[in-house]
């Protein structure tokens, strides 16, 4: 079936939208896109035409989608990624503004690792504007399917096709200098990042393959958390083991030793192969 031209959507007109979404409005979309603002209104007022719905509406000095919007704007993410993935696969000039490289990658030795990514990609995409998104890997893999991250690294074993290995991360118990453990027939407190998490599930079945009980006594959305709580006397946290030691905690090599977690990196579809390559070899070296 071959549609009418009213209902074809327009990509520059959804370029506009997800601009909207990232920068917060009409005006920084505007000045991100280096076009009017009248020119993004017009190509949201185009988009709404197509599919017969309001898409944007104001939400006091703000702007929100509409339910529409919403499911317009994943599926734009999605078709811009195809879109411009497949004209730099055939080598056809991308746009004359700056391309962004997006890293998405979990907390765990973020801070060891981003620098050195940074330095990275600055070398092997000059031209190239390099941001990250630290999250939780589900929604870093959700942000993938959406084309709203170019590159992750995410802990765990590669399970996608699209995925490939990066190493190991080594871990280690940390917790507060004079921090006490507990007689080995009492759980041993343990504070960690909430379900679903990798490493506290690592946690807490290494201490049970050597037969200690253990209870989560806190937790937390992200690291940070996690890294007050020990900080406090709270518990014990099982943590990256790479760089240097956090301030003011202390590596406990009295308790049993973890297997280091497999990493794997995954990019959208359609982000340049050397992308995955560059970031693989900077973990690999880093952790080596």
């Amino acid at each position: 079936m071959v549609r009418p031209v009213s209902s074809v959507l327009d990509i520059n007109a959804l370029r506009s939208l997800i601009s909207i979404a990232d920068s917060g409005g009409f005006r920084r979309a505007a000045e991100t896109l280096c076009v009017s603002q009248s020119a993004v209104s017009q190509h949201v007022r185009r988009l709404e035409k197509t599919v017969g719905r309001p898409l944007v509406e104001p939400d006091g000095r703000a702007t929100r989608f509409t339910p529409d919007g919403e499911l317009l704007l994943a599926a734009a993410r999605r078709l811009l990624a195809l879109h411009d993935g497949t004209l730099e696969q055939l080598g056809v000039g991308g746009p004359a503004r700056p391309s962004t490289i997006t890293v998405g990658a979990t907390e765990h030795a973020a801070d060891h690792l981003l620098p050195l990514w940074m330095e990275a990609l600055t070398a092997g995409f000059p031209d190239a504007r390099v941001q990250f998104r630290l999250d939780r890997g589900a929604r870093l893999t959700e942000a993938l399917d959406q084309g709203a991250v170019d590159v992750a690294v995410l802990i765990g074993s590669a399970r996608a096709a699209v995925s490939r290995p990066a190493g190991a991360l080594p871990l280690a118990w940390y917790a507060a200098e004079g921090w006490t453990p507990p007689p080995p027939d009492r759980p041993l407190p343990l504070v960690a990042i909430n379900d679903p998490c990798t490493i506290r599930s690592q946690a807490l079945s290494t201490l049970a393959r050597v037969g200690r009980t253990a209870w989560v006594v806190g937790e937390a959305g992200h690291l940070a958390g996690v890294l007050q709580a020990a900080r406090a006397g709270v518990g014990v946290a099982l943590l990256a083991d790479v760089g240097p030691v956090p301030p003011g905690l202390v590596r406990r090599d009295d308790l049993p030793p973890v297997t280091p977690e497999p990493l794997h990196i995954r990019t959208r579809r359609g982000a340049p192969p050397r992308l995955a390559e560059l970031i693989r070899d900077t973990v690999v070296a880093a952790l080596a």
